[in-house]
């Protein structure tokens, strides 16, 4: 078993060792790394109309943070792949309007400085972290990286890779537990609460955890997020869209806004 020393040897940057206290990432009036922040919105960008229902919800809600992929990299080629820069350019339209604050995966460099033109955050999905060339590129840019931790990932080598991040040019890291990829079948992935706790003794970065692909069920969701928070998950990821049933992506783990309002009150009690 790798020891503690072991691994803050690999990441002096991100090193908890060598922070005097834990990184709050400042985005226009939102800080990530202080009290639990939500991000949420659907796994894809699908229309104007379908972001603009989901985007008034989270701002009548108070949430500030809108997800939404426009290039998405799916396990079947003949899966939807996302509307790519139309997708980027509805996701700025009603956050704008909003006043929201935008999260997109970039899955290349060459979609890397699309994403970055368009939206706050810049998200690094599982696929991706392992993808070290990529990471490099990130150092050269000014937006936050949202960092998910890659499908059979160890701690260390999560944690290596927000370090080549910082390493190329970025401080501003936020890590992202999604699961794992174990033998388990009921769930779509494993949830890894260890790491969480693990990494905020390892490291000051913060980190949000992500129940929606932790688990691949709705019903799972609330119960995830209320147990990421105790453990010192910074923030959730939640899957939310306005029509589940219809979703081109991850409808199955998808929260209604019905059911995402109850999730929002559940947590505040």
């Amino acid at each position: 078993m790798v020891t503690k020393h072991e691994i803050q040897k690999l990441i002096p940057l991100a090193s908890r060792k060598n922070a005097g206290e834990d990184s709050v990432i400042q985005i226009k009036n939102l800080a990530i790394g202080k009290s639990p922040i939500i991000i949420a919105g659907p796994c894809a960008v699908e229309s104007e109309k379908q972001m603009e229902c989901i985007a008034s919800f989270l701002h009548d809600h108070s949430v500030p943070i809108l997800r939404g992929g426009a290039f998405k990299p799916r396990t079947s080629p003949y899966s939807f792949q996302g509307l790519q820069e139309e997708g980027l350019k509805i996701l700025k339209k009603v956050s704008n309007k909003y006043n929201l604050i935008t999260v997109s995966e970039a899955v290349d460099e060459s979609s890397l400085e699309l994403v970055a033109n368009y939206c706050d955050i810049i998200q690094i999905g599982t696929r991706n972290m392992f993808n070290y060339q990529l990471l490099k590129k990130l150092g050269g840019y000014s937006n936050p990286i949202l960092l998910k931790r890659g499908m059979s990932a160890t701690i260390e080598e999560f944690l290596t890779a927000a370090e080549y991040i910082m390493a190329s040019g970025n401080k501003n890291v936020v890590l992202c537990e999604r699961g794992i990829r174990t033998f388990e079948t009921y769930t779509r992935n494993t949830m890894d609460l260890n790491a969480v706790a693990a990494i905020r003794e390892l490291t000051h970065l913060p980190i949000i955890v992500d129940p929606s692909h932790g688990t691949g069920r709705k019903s799972l969701v609330l119960p995830l997020s209320k147990a990421a928070i105790a453990v010192g998950g910074q923030g959730i990821m939640v899957e939310v869209h306005n029509n589940p049933s219809e979703a081109l992506s991850d409808g199955a783990q998808s929260l209604d806004l019905s059911s995402f309002k109850n999730l929002l009150l559940e947590l505040k009690t």
